[in-house]
């Protein structure tokens, strides 16, 4: 059974975060929400696939992000060309590259921070399971 992947986060600013992804990771708006009971949110990802993030905001009480260093949203490119372009368009993109907690993600990708601390690892390879 395929199941959908929500990763649901708290923003302090919803647009530069929906400019932010969508440029760093192709990513587009997909849905969203203004004024649910208080929140404003945007769903970004691509048609047809199985995951998309959701950035909310609440009006009335916002909650400040809080991600550690170990938060991460990790993607898998397998084509070093690819890899090395999509590297480029985070930065373009206003992430900044930092240094990664666990030296697993640093021997074998590049580590990214958004303006709330999020962390997004762009790593060289394919994915394969254990």
């Amino acid at each position: 059974m395929s199941h959908h992947l929500r990763i649901a986060r708290p923003v302090s600013n919803l647009t530069k975060s929906q400019i932010m992804y969508c440029a760093g990771l192709d990513l587009s708006v997909i849905g969203g929400f203004l004024d649910h009971e208080g929140f404003d949110g945007v769903m970004l990802g691509h048609v047809g696939t199985s995951y998309h993030f959701e950035f909310t905001h609440c009006r009335s009480h916002p909650v400040m992000p809080s991600p550690t260093n170990e938060d991460l949203a990790i993607f898998y490119i397998e084509l070093p060309s690819e890899w090395q372009a999509s590297c480029k368009k985070m930065l373009s993109a206003g992430f900044n590259e930092v240094n990664s907690f666990n030296p697993y993600w640093a021997n074998n990708g590049r580590t990214f921070q958004d303006h709330d601390g999020y962390r997004v690892v762009l790593v060289n390879s394919g994915w394969r399971p254990c």
